[in-house]
């Protein structure tokens, strides 16, 4: 099976968009959601809509959970706390409904699927660093995780001596009994110093893993958000990829 994995939407039609344009080539057969389709961006329903009907797994991201009220927005910096407090003021819902069928996490041919950690999947942690994924190899036990949450690609491999590293992006084939962690970096919202979209192409049968990069309208999310009067920090920061 090839399958599509995206990530952090952020309510960026523009990015998300392109992406699906791409995974179009791609011949794959199944595309799986990681959490955070809301959110900073200025089209939140018309992106949950997307995801809805494009994904088969979907997971909630921690704006997700906050938008639905499951949580409060008090630990947000200032902007993402505007932006989601924007959010469930436009939120339709019909959007509601959908958002609030998104899984916490799930496994799926053998691989996990979480947004933030699978240490703790509730309390968005952050793993960006080989310390950090060392400790949440022991939180799963199939062979391969694929997360998002930092916006930032990453590939971590446990060797069988049990040493963790961090490896090349430049497309990953799994070698025998090593496991991964696998970031498959942000779709709408990139953090890595590339401006372009990100997400993850697997190959289940191979273990072949490629990090596709889209370039978008980014000048078109901009101005959305401009019309939407969302702060200026999260308009400015997309064409950096910062």
């Amino acid at each position: 099976m090839r399958m599509a994995i995206i990530s952090d939407v952020h309510a960026n039609l523009e990015a998300l968009t392109a992406v699906i344009r791409d995974i179009e080539k791609q011949n794959v057969e199944k595309v799986h959601f990681l959490g955070d389709v809301v959110g900073y961006g200025a089209d939140p329903d018309r992106c949950i809509a997307l995801i809805n009907d494009l994904c088969d797994i979907k997971l909630l991201g921690n704006h997700d959970y906050v938008a639905l009220g499951l949580e409060s927005p008090t630990h947000f910096n200032s902007a993402a706390r505007e932006s989601i407090i924007w959010t469930q003021e436009k939120l339709q819902p019909e959007r509601i409904k959908e958002l609030a069928d998104f899984e916490m996490e799930a496994t799926c041919a053998g691989y996990r699927m979480v947004h933030a950690t699978p240490e703790h999947p509730s309390e968005w942690n952050y793993l960006l660093s080989v310390p950090e994924a060392k400790r949440n190899f022991d939180f799963f036990t199939e062979d391969f995780c694929f997360v998002g949450h930092s916006h930032i690609p990453a590939v971590f491999c446990r060797r069988p001596d049990a040493e963790v590293e961090l490896c090349d992006l430049e497309g990953v084939t799994a070698e025998p009994d090593c496991r991964y962690i696998i970031n498959v970096g942000s779709v709408g919202q990139p953090r890595d110093g590339n401006p372009q979209a990100c997400y993850l192409v697997a190959d289940t049968v191979r273990n072949n893993f490629a990090h596709k990069r889209v370039p978008y309208d980014v000048e078109t999310a901009q101005d959305k958000m401009k019309k939407a009067q969302l702060p200026n920090y999260l308009i400015t920061r997309l064409a950096s990829g910062r």
